[in-house]
């Protein structure tokens, strides 16, 4: 039970740091887009001269989306919906969690292959026009919108279950403003994700 405890711990905090925060300098650096393709290719360009990038990417995103998505499905496995019974709100959000993380898993891992490793090993092409191509696809751009919003839900509602799991919120007027803070950013990535998109077409 204790090593339970601990497991599922490690798995909420791994979904705000570092992934919470990737997910921030991730649209960051996409956002750049929106002032032009110069911007963005320098960016990329700033990104990847970063010393020992290989190792940060491995133990800062890698490992830590590795162990958050495999013990996540494990957690899928084990929960018992029950919506039949019990329809109020914080219990679909319950479900939703789950089905964004199946969702959102087979999303990174799709962006990864095709953007990340699509080119040799890992690759260093990675400008403007190479995004642009692949976004100008209608069927990777209507994917990348699903993709993109089940991941910000998923992000979203974990950051609430991280407050309350935490006892970072306690009592109910606290979650309840945890819950319109944590809609709040959900409206916001989405806004961003969505104009960056935008911005390759």
């Amino acid at each position: 039970m204790a090593h339970s405890f601990f497991w599922r711990k490690l798995h909420s905090l791994s979904g705000i740091i570092p992934l919470g925060i990737f997910l921030m300098v991730h649209m960051f650096i996409n956002s750049l887009a929106t002032l032009g393709q110069g911007d963005f290719n320098r960016g990329v360009s700033l990104l990847h001269s970063i010393p020992y990038l290989w190792f940060l990417e491995l133990v800062v995103i890698f490992i830590p989306i590795l162990y958050h998505a495999l013990y996540g499905i494990w957690i899928v496995y084990l929960t018992r919906n029950n919506l039949e019974n019990y329809r109020y709100f914080r219990n679909w959000l319950f479900y939703l969690q789950r089905v964004s993380a199946l969702i959102t898993m087979l999303f990174v891992t799709w962006h990864v292959v095709v953007l990340r490793f699509s080119e040799g090993l890992i690759n260093r092409n990675m400008d403007f026009e190479f995004v642009s191509t692949a976004l100008n696809q209608p069927l990777i751009l209507i994917l990348y919108l699903f993709g993109l919003l089940a991941s910000f839900g998923h992000f979203a509602n974990g950051l609430w279950s991280f407050l309350v799991s935490w006892g970072v919120t306690v009592g109910e007027q606290a979650q309840r403003t945890a819950a319109y803070a944590c809609f709040a950013v959900f409206v916001i990535l989405t806004a961003v994700g969505i104009n960056a998109l935008l911005a390759f077409i």
